[in-house]
């Protein structure tokens, strides 16, 4: 749930994220669904995600839509849902799905990393400028799909010219070891590592 912030004597920033949905950006509704005993299927619930995280000094807020720990997904009993509702997850699961989605404040960038996942990034509001340790670099604007193969990598939220919120929705899921050349391809949060400590791999 809403990790707690601690009061301050210092004045906020112009653009201050409290809860999701961040300031400026409509809020979401989440549906899951299930199947009761005599085999229809039903809507369990409606809400707006859950576990979120303040990020970038609360100038962005992480909200998870769901998870899993495994593949294939166990599905009885709810056995999916009820680890999804327990724990918030680490940055992601091996052998299993995160779908994360991020409000970003104005302006807000991510620093570069590299996580051992394939990322499949998809621009819900706004317009955001992704750039690869290359220098190589995409503007990406609603409905825009990225798929992060292992890849080093940063964000930029450029609506507005830097000025409006934005929002993107990641689907992260395991991959196997990646060698490239013979050569083992590390992954890495940069300054990210603060926002996920103690919360596992990456």
């Amino acid at each position: 749930m809403a990790e707690k912030m601690a009061a301050s004597t210092t004045p906020l920033p112009e653009y201050y994220v409290q809860g999701f949905p961040a300031p400026g950006l409509r809020q979401i509704v989440r549906h899951i669904t299930g199947n009761t005993a005599n085999g229809e299927s039903r809507f369990l619930s409606s809400d707006h995600g859950e576990h979120y995280r303040f990020m970038v000094e609360n100038q962005a807020v992480a909200n998870i839509i769901y998870s899993t720990r495994e593949t294939p997904v166990d599905l009885n009993d709810n056995s999916d849902v009820i680890k999804a509702h327990e724990q918030e997850p680490p940055f992601h699961y091996p052998n299993g799905s995160i779908v994360r989605m991020i409000d970003f404040g104005p302006g807000v960038e991510s620093p570069f990393h590299r996580a051992m996942t394939i990322d499949y990034g998809v621009v819900i509001e706004g317009i955001f400028e992704l750039t690869l340790d290359s220098g190589e670099k995409r503007i990406m604007r609603q409905g825009d799909v990225c798929i992060q193969r292992a890849t080093a990598h940063k964000w930029r939220n450029i609506n507005g010219n830097g000025t409006l919120p934005g929002r993107m929705l990641w689907v992260l899921l395991d991959s196997k070891e990646l060698n490239v050349e013979g050569k083992k391809v590390e992954g890495y949060l940069g300054d990210l590592q603060k926002e996920y400590a103690g919360r596992g791999n990456y």
